[in-house]
């Protein structure tokens, strides 16, 4: 089973561009990269579709020195004629395994630009440390990152439901539906395996098997992180026990109950940032743009999935009583939905989002997300409750240069005016229903455009 993923379009687009060069499709593993490009792989009239994982397919980028001698032989052993060389797909899967093969990808731009290639893999950034001469401004990168709702829904078959999600606004008949499916959603999560398992035995039950072998991929991975024992006994410290943070800020010294140091930590954190299995989201302090972060204040974990940490809590079951999931595990399941949501829609960067803090003395302010537009920083909290209870928000707006603020709950849309409590300084409220993160963009542009 093949899901459709956003990103499809823009394959499309690269393969009719006409400046094109070779791309590297990034992500971490298990995401659905290698199915995703041998099902665009047969948009074309021939492929050529390596696994470098595999010897006797790594062993054209050992045995031959240029790429155009490598692509003879590759063409001569698929029986590719070279008159098809315009119509071809290359694609070099698990691409890490060779730094060769990624220092010749500039190499086939500049001496076979007709090829099209692609390549992929997993820890690819610490291959990119063994490659002597990178191929800057030689190739082009993209991303693939779990299934977000839109193509959770696509997957489901909802077509009804993805059309209303479109809408912009959203017809609050159609919320109760939507909202019943994110739950299903934030449930499970994205990864490709568990939703393709959900959709063909319409049960949460069978699906613990499923995340226990992902996870066992990842730490078996681990290896690949390091170079020592000790630094390999800290990352599956890290990967046993982080789940337990989630939308906790954290100290490196001492993570986890343990006697690991900072330095020791925080390292460990940054390899599995890199690999984009739990990330470091890092605060920042500022009420106007642009909006840096803070490395400075202690950051946040964002994993790859919420399925994944759900079944490491072992609260999935409970989550499925739940008619809001703004009090799932003390309020943190859903800001780290909604911010797996909002990188989904990064394709072609690696930036994350932030929350805000103002941190005094005898207490500190905390806003969940913080959204640049146009010359605005907007806040958003992610709660239910009256919006008299938006403490940190009132803050902000009290602070900033304009007066508009969101909301996502569990509640349907709607757009209120209201004054902060303190300086009574009036601001707009968006409430958004939460299952709206990846449409968070496009809301924004109409909330503060059109109010």
């Amino acid at each position: 089973m093949n899901f459709k993923r956003h990103i499809e379009k823009h394959l499309t687009n690269w393969k009719e561009s006409k400046n094109r060069k070779p791309l590297i499709l990034r992500g971490a593993r298990q995401v659905g990269k290698t199915t995703l490009i041998k099902e665009f792989s047969e948009t074309y009239k021939k492929s050529i579709l390596l696994n470098l994982e595999k010897p006797s397919e790594l062993r054209f980028f050992q045995d031959y020195e240029d790429v155009k001698t490598i692509t003879q032989a590759l063409f001569l052993k698929f029986n590719i004629s070279t008159k098809e060389t315009a119509n071809t797909l290359l694609f070099i899967d698990e691409i890490q395994e060779s730094p060769k093969a990624i220092q010749l990808l500039r190499y086939f731009f500049e001496e076979i630009p007709e090829l099209h290639v692609i390549a992929a893999g997993s820890l690819l950034e610490f291959a990119l440390e063994k490659v002597d001469s990178f191929p800057v401004g030689r190739v082009e990168f993209i991303y693939l990152h779990p299934l977000n709702f839109s193509e959770f829904l696509m997957a489901l078959g909802h077509e009804n439901a993805l059309e209303q999600l479109h809408n912009l606004p959203i017809n609050n008949y159609a919320h109760n539906t939507l909202l019943g499916l994110f739950h299903t959603y934030t449930i499970i999560g994205g990864m490709p395996e568990i939703v393709k398992t959900y959709k063909e035995k319409k049960s949460v039950a069978d699906l613990p098997r499923v995340y226990e072998s992902i996870w066992a991929a990842y730490k078996n991975d681990v290896e690949k992180y390091t170079s020592n024992n000790t630094e390999r006994n800290v990352i599956r410290h890290i990967v046993n026990v982080a789940h337990l943070y989630v939308d906790q800020r954290i100290k490196f010294q001492n993570f986890g109950n343990s006697n690991y140091r900072s330095r020791e930590v925080g390292e460990a954190f940054r390899n599995l940032d890199d690999a984009k299995i739990i990330q470091l989201i890092y605060p920042t302090t500022d009420l106007l743009t642009p909006v840096k972060p803070d490395i400075k204040k202690s950051p946040k974990l964002q994993f790859l999935d919420t399925g994944l940490v759900n079944h490491g809590l072992k609260i999935q079951g409970e989550l499925l009583a739940l008619n809001d999931l703004s009090y799932a595990y003390k309020g943190a399941i859903l800001p780290h939905m909604v911010t797996q949501e909002i990188i989904s829609l990064n394709i072609f960067d690696t930036k994350k989002p932030h929350f805000w803090v103002r941190e005094k003395s005898q207490a500190s302010s905390e806003v969940d997300l913080v959204y640049s537009y146009k010359n605005k920083v907007v806040p958003i909290e992610i709660k239910s409750g009256p919006s008299g209870k938006l403490k940190s928000l009132h803050e902000f707006v009290e602070r900033t240069n304009h007066g508009y603020a969101i909301r996502l709950y569990a509640g349907e849309f709607n757009i209120e005016e209201h004054e902060t409590p303190n300086l009574r300084k009036p601001y707009k409220l968006m409430n958004l229903p939460y299952y709206l993160g990846t449409k968070l963009p496009e809301y924004i542009g109409y909330f503060l455009d059109n109010h």
